[in-house]
C-alpha cells in the first residue's frame, strides 16, 4: 500500500485554515449535540450555505467535524439531564443518569470521553485501511452497478433504518418523485414543472436540506418541548478510576468494532451502533441487572460504538458514492455543491480531498478529547439556555443563509414549503431521512438506468448478466422479500409451539 498519499493528506490537514475549520466543527458540533433536538443532520443542513465560500477540503473538514462531535456532545445531556441531545444517545440516559444521581457525573463523562476517542480512532485505523480497497474494487463499476447500487441504498435506508417501514419506503418514493422534477437531461422536457420557470431547473439540494432538517426540526421541538429546563446534575471529578477504566475496557473493544461493522451499513449508523453494543454488553454480563442502575459499562459500550459508527459511515460515501444515513446524504450534497462527485474516482482524482478528510478525524479526535472534559462546565450552562430563546436565532439563520444562496426569495418559500413538510411529517410518524437519501440518490439512479439500457440496447435483463450488478439485484430482492421471510418464519414457529406452552 502506498502510503505517500496518507502523508500528503496529514499536510493538507495541518495547513492553518483547515486546522481552523477542524477546530470549528468539533466545536459546533459538541455545542449541537448539548441542544437536544437540533442535531447534526439539522446544522449540516443550515450551514450550507457557509460552504459555497470556503473550498471543498475545509467546507467538509468542518460538517465531519460537527457530525462526529454532535456524538460526544449529546452524552452530556443524557448524563446531567437524563435527555439525550443526539438520539444515538438514547441507550446512555439509562446508566449515565444513574451513575449522575449516585455522585458519578464525572466518572460517567469522561468515561463516554474516553470510549469516544478510543472508539473514533480504531474506525479511523479502519478507514484508512478499507476505503483503498473499496474504491478500487469500485473502479470496475459502470452505469448497470451504479443503479444497481442506488436501488440498494434508497431500500436498504427504507427498510433497515427506525420506525415504520411502509411510511419509510413512501417517504423514499416522494424523495425519487422529487427528483424527476425539472428538465429531462436526456430530452430536456419539462417534467412536474406546471409551467414555473423555477420549477424547470429543479429542485435544488439545499433547500430541502434546510427545510427537512432545519427548520421542521425546530419546529416539531418547540411544540414537544416544554420551556422549563430542569436544573442538571452537579459535575465532580471527571477522571475515572483505574479500576474503573478496567472495568469499561472490554466494552470499548467490543463497541469500537462494532460500531465500525454496523456504521458502514447503510441504515445503520450511531444509533443502531449504540443500542446493539449495549445489548451485547448486557447479554454477556455476568450480572446483567446492574444496567440501567449505573453501570459503567453501559456508558462506555454505546458511546465507543456511536463514535466509530459516525466515523465508518464515511466509507460507502466517499467510496462508493452511497450515503450510508440521512447525514451523510448531506455531505453528499455538500460535495456535489463543491464540484466534487463522491466515488470511486474520488482518490484517485482528488486525494487531497479523500486523504484530508480522513486524516482530519485523527486531529479532530484529539481535540474531542482535549477540550470535552474542561468544557463541560460551559456545557452546563448552556443546558440553562431557555429552548424559546434559542429557536428564532435559528429560524433567523437558516431563512438568510437560504437566501444568501442564489440572492433569491423562492428559496426561502421553498424552505419553509419543506419546512411545513418535515413538521407534518414528524407528526405523522414519517422520518425525512429516507426522503433526503432518496432524492440525493434518485438522478444517479435515473441516468445511470437509461444509460445502462442504451449499453444494453433496451434490453432490462442485461442488468442481471452482469456479475457485480446482477449480485447487487440479487440483495435487493432479498431486501425486500426479507420482512416476508421474517413473518413467514414467525408464523411457522407459532404453529410449531404447543398451545400449552404459548397461553402459560
Amino acid at each position: 500500500m502506498d502510503i505517500s498519499p496518507i502523508i500528503d493528506g496529514f499536510n493538507v490537514v495541518l495547513e492553518p485554515a483547515n486546522l481552523l475549520y477542524c477546530f470549528i466543527g468539533v466545536v459546533i458540533g459538541m455545542l449541537i449535540g448539548v441542544l437536544p433536538g437540533l442535531g447534526p443532520g439539522a446544522t449540516i443542513a443550515i450551514l450550507l450555505p457557509i460552504t459555497y465560500g470556503i473550498g471543498p477540503i475545509p467546507a467538509i473538514i468542518m460538517l465531519a467535524g460537527i457530525f462526529y462531535g454532535a456524538q460526544y456532545g449529546g452524552t452530556i445531556t443524557s448524563v446531567l439531564l437524563r435527555l439525550p441531545g443526539e438520539a444515538s444517545s438514547v441507550v446512555t440516559v439509562f446508566d449515565g443518569f444513574a451513575l449522575a444521581r449516585q455522585g458519578k457525573a464525572g466518572t460517567a463523562l469522561g468515561i463516554a470521553a474516553i470510549g469516544s476517542f478510543i472508539g473514533g480512532t480504531v474506525s479511523i485505523l479502519g478507514l484508512t485501511l478499507v476505503a483503498p480497497i473499496v474504491a478500487g474494487f469500485a473502479l470496475d463499476f459502470g452505469p448497470p452497478e451504479y443503479a444497481a447500487l442506488g436501488v440498494l441504498g434508497v431500500l436498504l435506508i427504507s427498510s433497515v433504518g427506525n420506525g415504520n417501514k411502509l411510511k419509510a419506503i413512501v417517504a423514499a418514493c416522494v424523495g425519487l418523485l422529487i427528483a424527476t422534477v425539472g428538465r429531462d437531461t436526456f430530452t430536456g422536457a419539462e417534467r412536474f414543472t406546471f409551467g414555473s420557470l423555477n420549477l424547470a431547473e429543479g429542485i435544488d439540494f439545499i433547500p430541502i436540506a434546510m427545510g427537512l432538517f432545519g427548520l421542521s426540526e425546530i419546529l416539531y421541538n418547540l411544540e414537544e418541548r416544554h420551556n422549563k429546563v430542569s436544573a442538571p446534575a452537579k459535575v465532580g471529578n471527571v477522571w475515572p478510576t483505574a479500576a474503573e477504566l478496567n472495568q469499561a475496557k472490554g466494552a470499548i473493544g467490543r463497541g469500537s468494532l462494532v460500531g465500525f461493522i454496523l456504521g458502514v451499513l447503510p441504515g445503520g449508523g450511531a444509533v443502531l451502533s449504540s443500542l446493539a453494543a449495549y445489548a451485547l454488553e448486557k447479554r454477556r454480563a455476568r450480572h446483567p441487572e446492574r444496567f440501567g442502575k449505573g453501570a459503567i459499562e453501559g456508558v462506555a459500550a454505546p458511546e465507543t460504538a456511536n463514535n466509530a459508527a459516525a466515523t465508518s459511515s464515511f466509507i460507502p460515501l466517499l467510496t462508493l458514492g452511497i450515503p450510508a444515513n440521512a447525514t451523510m446524504a448531506l455531505m453528499f450534497g455538500a460535495l456535489l455543491i463543491q464540484g466534487i462527485q463522491p466515488g470511486p474516482q474520488l482518490v484517485t482524482e482528488h486525494p487531497d480531498v479523500f486523504w484530508g478528510v480522513v486524516n482530519s478525524m485523527y486531529i479532530g479526535n484529539i481535540l474531542l478529547l482535549i477540550m470535552s472534559i474542561p468544557m463541560v462546565g460551559l456545557f452546563v450552562r448552556i443546558l440553562r439556555v431557555r429552548p424559546a430563546v434559542l429557536a428564532p436565532i435559528t429560524v433567523l439563520i437558516t431563512l438568510l443563509g437560504a437566501y444568501t444562496v442564489n440572492n433569491q426569495v423562492y428559496d426561502v418559500f421553498l424552505v419553509i414549503v419543506f419546512g411545513l413538510l418535515g413538521y407534518l411529517m414528524k407528526k405523522f410518524g414519517f422520518e425525512p431521512g429516507p426522503l433526503v437519501l432518496a432524492f440525493v440518490l434518485g438522478s444517479m439512479i435515473e441516468s445511470s438506468t437509461r444509460q445502462a439500457l442504451l449499453i444494453f440496447g433496451g434490453d432490462p435483463t442485461g442488468f442481471l448478466t452482469r456479475p457485480i450488478s446482477g449480485t447487487v439485484f440479487a440483495l435487493v430482492v432479498l431486501v425486500a422479500l426479507l420482512p416476508l421471510i421474517r413473518k413467514a418464519l414467525a408464523r411457522r414457529n407459532r404453529a410449531e409451539t404447543p398451545v400449552e406452552e404459548r397461553t402459560s
